[in-house]
């Protein structure tokens, strides 16, 4: 599905080298000031150029088509087009037979008996998140003054990016890395029990992304090696503040007023230059593959921006779901 959101509800469309991508968001509130220009900042955040990204430049200009009316949401349903004006579809020609390997031209082929468009990734290019961005934007300012942000932590296990953006560069391979986000200023009372939780609501959005291959919140998986003496957060006023972080900002599923503090894993990028072997799909033979076209170095370079929209996107969600009971 393309669709996600009980109340804010985003639906994404669009392929890597068709017309261009979109989303469509219902449930925006009326009244909210929004403009093009709104969306300009966070879009050069994601945009490639950068050492480590795709050389496939593209404007991504926002075109607002539906749901503003005088600089303010109107409540209908808000739509956003960004147009793909740098295309090399030619690049794409041998993968139709011949998947690369860890990409999704395999999964692809099966699930859409073969009628996925292939070039760029088609609709499962990491292109597609400019959607998501998007709908952040809007999301951010729904749930102000909660602020989202993010950082890098490492690239392929090394913490000076600088440097492991330089060593990979020229190598032909690539290199994947680990993001952290937090979100402060957080309401307490968000989310539900079990399946309305915090964590599975931010996490469906966060694998929403491409690459995305992990997540942790707070302590994570170091939990596992502590005791409950060393892992339970301690109140320290009877305003919900805790001396340490270790649940995340989150007690059974609901948020208790602490920073909302999570980790992901991006997977290196499939589309390397490097020789590999594959199948051909037509021959039924392995080959060797060299992939041409574009690709970034380091997805992770890009992610940050996208893991803020996705959080942003689920605690709009649950902040209107709170709000209509």
């Amino acid at each position: 599905m393309n669709t996600i959101g009980r109340i804010f509800r985003v639906s994404i469309f669009g392929e890597s080298h068709g017309e261009g991508i979109g989303v469509v968001i219902d449930g925006v509130p009326p009244g909210i000031p929004l403009t093009e220009t709104d969306f300009l900042s966070d879009l050069s955040r994601r945009r490639s150029g950068a050492a480590g990204t795709t050389p496939r430049i593209e404007p991504d200009l926002p075109k607002l088509k539906s749901g503003i009316w005088n600089g303010f949401t109107t409540g209908a349903p808000l739509s956003v087009f960004f147009e793909n004006t740098n295309t090399k579809s030619a690049d794409y020609d041998n993968l139709r037979d011949i998947p690369r390997p860890g990409h999704s031209d395999f999964t692809a082929r099966i699930k859409f008996k073969g009628y996925a468009d292939p070039r760029g990734g088609g609709h499962f290019s990491g292109r597609i998140t400019l959607g998501l961005v998007a709908a952040g934007v809007v999301a951010k300012k729904i749930i102000d003054p909660v602020f989202v942000s993010s950082q890098i932590l490492e690239l392929g296990g090394d913490s000076d990016i600088a440097r492991a953006i330089e060593n990979i560069t020229g190598t032909g391979d690539s290199v994947g890395g680990i993001i952290q986000c937090t979100a402060t200023n957080m309401p307490q009372g968000l989310g539900e029990p079990f399946f309305g939780s915090v964590e599975s609501t931010i996490s469906q959005l966060i694998f929403s992304i491409p690459a995305i291959k992990g997540i942790e919140f707070g302590s994570g998986f170091s939990a596992a090696r502590m005791r409950g003496s060393q892992h339970n957060d301690v109140y320290i006023n009877p305003q919900g503040k805790t001396l340490t972080n270790n649940a995340a900002g989150i007690n059974g599923g609901i948020t208790n007023g602490n920073d909302l503090v999570f980790r992901i894993v991006v997977k290196p990028t499939s589309s390397i230059s490097l020789p590999q072997e594959t199948i051909n799909l037509k021959t039924g033979k392995i080959e060797t593959l060299k992939v041409e076209g574009r690709h970034d170095v380091c997805i992770a370079l890009r992610v940050p921006v996208v893991a803020e929209a996705a959080t942003a996107i689920g605690l709009a969600d649950l902040f209107l779901l709170s709000k209509s009971h």
